[in-house]
């Protein structure tokens, strides 16, 4: 199941930041930065606009702050991985995080690939900055095991975009998924397309597939 707060253990400061996010994230994935307007989320939110402006100064820095949430998200338990861990386990957790993310939070997933699309004019220099550390740092990690002969020679950068390319699809393009199997995924028709993504991922690296996503 996706995760979800218990708003009653939450003061009601954190209940309308929470409030407001969830209805932004909403807007932004169906009309882009440009096409969203302040008062469309205060409405979907059921807040005043003024509520909305309070907790974030402007649209930019809501729009922001949903980014930063996004990329945070994204990277996951992968951001920990070290070359001593077993890139297997590894890889098909990762996948297995991004493809929950797909299911629990597909309007985050359109929402990047919006911005990512019209140019990325909204990801200002330290986000790039810090993506892309990111990247460097991961793609290290993929090379030393390719090194230790942990897995077969391939280029981490085109490895990284093909689990990104193959799970955020399921969010990105879940209108055409439904169509052509004529019928939404289920939580189960995502744990399927999990076990299938890591399968099809991890043999292709020479990697056996954990117990788990058999």
């Amino acid at each position: 199941m996706c995760a979800s707060k218990n708003y009653k253990e939450i003061s009601i400061g954190e209940l309308n930041r929470s409030k407001i996010l969830n209805a932004a994230e909403k807007e932004f994935a169906l009309h882009g930065f440009k096409g969203a307007r302040v008062q469309q989320i205060a409405d979907r939110a059921e807040l005043p606009k003024t509520n909305v402006l309070y907790y974030f100064k402007s649209k930019e820095s809501l729009y922001l702050a949903l980014l930063e949430d996004i990329l945070r998200l994204w990277n996951s338990r992968f951001d920990e991985a070290t070359v001593s861990d077993d890139p297997a386990e590894v890889l098909a957790q990762y996948i297995a995080d991004k493809m929950e993310i797909s299911r629990c939070r597909p309007d985050a997933s359109k929402m990047f690939a919006l911005e990512i699309i019209n140019g990325a004019p909204n990801l200002d220099k330290f986000f790039k900055d810090q993506h892309a550390s990111w990247m460097a740092g991961r793609v290290d990690v993929i090379k030393q095991w390719i090194d230790q002969g942990k897995l077969t020679a391939t280029d981490p950068h085109y490895l990284l975009f093909n689990i990104w390319a193959t799970s955020q699809h399921y969010a990105d393009f879940s209108i055409q998924i439904n169509e052509l199997r004529g019928k939404s995924m289920t939580q189960t028709d995502f744990a399927e397309a999990t076990n299938n993504l890591v399968k099809l991922i991890l043999t292709g690296c020479g990697l056996s597939v954990p117990t788990e996503f058999k």
